[in-house]
């Protein structure tokens, strides 16, 4: 029978050392678990930020849809905010995303110049900012989502121009001023018409990309003016209101129209003979690329400074 002796071959000194030095590391390795950072992990929550300037246009309704689809697919949070056309309240909501601190914000701005202030306030809160459709003039910008609006506004003057057989007196109905589509699209349909010496372009008028501005700005024109032979507007929306003013005058038949965008009702226009052609930006594919090089920049990934999105022209 062994003795309560009989446990331990060690000195009771060195068993209080051993215990000591145990509970010295356990301490240690307590400190070193408290202090250290922890992993991030799968489920964290990503919630983007969407600044559009209006949901009143159906553009802007698909370019939101693709971005939803886009952020369900990649398991993201996005939260959308509808400026409508006002540069007021576009900054305001922004700042409101800022406030939520969102991991990124995509913005589609009423105005390239007045959304620079909001856009640096993102830059100072550390939250990257995308532009799609439309750029910004200022503030720091991970990359830009759009078409080359240059290109299409090129490609609508040349197929109005063959259209008319390369003479004729054309209106241009104008976006909303200072936007980077309607400066980049009238630059490059009056690049491109002015190589038909016969094709006069006798007046540009904004309509700020409505529809209803279209109608009742296109039908003042047609009362001044007796000899229109082709319009080119900036998007689809002025497209289409034209056209209902120049059939409420009658005159629609002699008139060729050419839009921007390719919204379901222009297509629907274009395939009845209405609309002679429109230029497909593809604004779903717009909000899918805004979300997915968001997500790709939070991971790390270098994206580029500039995503483009390929055009076409629909016509009959």
């Amino acid at each position: 029978m062994f003795s309560k002796k009989a446990h331990s071959t060690y000195p009771h000194w060195l068993l209080v050392l051993l215990v000591v030095l145990a509970l010295a590391l356990a301490a240690c390795g307590g400190d070193d678990d408290d202090d250290a950072t922890p992993e991030p992990t799968e489920d964290a929550t990503v919630t983007l930020g969407l600044s559009v300037s209006t949901l009143q246009n159906p553009f802007f309704v698909s370019l939101r849809d693709g971005a939803q689809t886009a952020a369900d697919r990649l398991g993201v949070e996005l939260v959308v905010k509808d400026a409508g056309d006002d540069v007021e309240q576009q900054k305001t909501q922004v700042q409101e995303l800022i406030d939520a601190n969102v991991s990124a914000i995509l913005i589609n701005p009423v105005d390239g110049d007045a959304i620079v202030p909001a856009i640096e306030a993102a830059n100072e809160a550390s939250i990257p900012v995308l532009t799609i459709d439309r750029s910004a003039s200022g503030g720091e910008i991970v990359s830009h989502v759009a078409s080359d609006n240059l290109a299409g506004g090129r490609m609508a003057a040349e197929y109005l121009a063959e259209n008319l057989g390369g003479a004729g007196k054309v209106i241009e109905l104008e976006g909303i001023p200072g936007t980077s589509a309607a400066e980049a699209r009238g630059s490059g349909f009056n690049e491109a018409i002015a190589t038909s010496e016969e094709i006069e372009v006798i007046v540009r008028q904004t309509a700020n990309f409505n529809r209803d501005e279209g109608k009742t700005v296109f039908a003042q024109l047609l009362e001044e003016y007796e000899e229109i032979d082709g319009v080119f507007a900036h998007n689809d929306e002025m497209i289409l209101g034209a056209i209902e003013a120049a059939k409420d005058a009658g005159r629609a038949a002699d008139i060729r129209f050419v839009g921007f965008d390719a919204v379901e009702d222009a297509v629907a226009a274009v395939e009845s003979g209405d609309l002679l052609a429109t230029i497909a930006q593809q604004p779903a594919e717009m909000g899918r690329l805004g979300v997915e090089a968001a997500v790709d920049y939070l991971n790390g990934t270098e994206i580029s400074e500039s995503l483009p999105v390929d055009l076409a022209l629909i016509t009959k």
